[in-house]
């Protein structure tokens, strides 16, 4: 177990977990801000740049599990990413579509983000959200973040203007 909320238990994602995060990254609505659902091969590729990160930084996005019914419900944690031409560590959340608007990310996220102070000493936490995406808009506001820049992402051939929400340690 990396972390307990009131509601949820943050674990390193395992083989058992693939039916279900394929059910968040196959689903076209949930991945609107990648720009459509990824097929077999890249929910491969995410998974295992998950547990290479794991290896590799001793984080990444963890499997969020229901404590009441044992359910993967999404993805949350730390990675390492460039924003605003600094590397910095992230805060993201991805959720089944089925258990949005319950507070769950916002609740991950928050566990996730004092980890990060805590454990890993991080002066500031980042949060990189697509211009569109309003829902992960308000979970970085509610984590206390604010916006510190604008950046363009290229990804899957398609250019993809970006927010830059982050918080420091003293505001958290």
């Amino acid at each position: 177990m990396i972390l307990r909320t009131p509601r949820l238990d943050l674990r390193e994602m395992t083989d058992d977990d693939m039916p279900a995060l394929c059910a968040i990254l196959q689903d076209a609505e949930t991945m609107t801000a990648y720009e459509g659902a990824f097929d077999d091969d890249m929910v491969q590729a995410w998974f295992t740049r998950m547990r290479d990160r794991y290896r590799d930084d001793g984080f990444g996005m963890w499997a969020v599990v229901l404590r009441e019914t044992g359910e993967m419900i999404g993805q949350c944690g730390l990675t390492r990413q460039h924003i605003l031409d600094e590397d910095v560590i992230e805060v993201g959340y991805l959720f089944n579509r089925a258990h949005w608007h319950r507070g769950y990310a916002v609740e991950a996220a928050a566990a996730s983000r004092d980890r990060a102070f805590t454990l890993l000493g991080a002066d500031r936490v980042w949060a990189q959200v697509r211009d569109t995406n309003i829902a992960s808009m308000n979970v970085a506001i509610r984590l206390g973040m604010t916006v510190r820049g604008r950046f363009v992402k290229h990804y899957r051939g398609v250019d993809m203007p970006h927010l830059a929400f982050a918080i420091d340690r003293q505001q958290a």
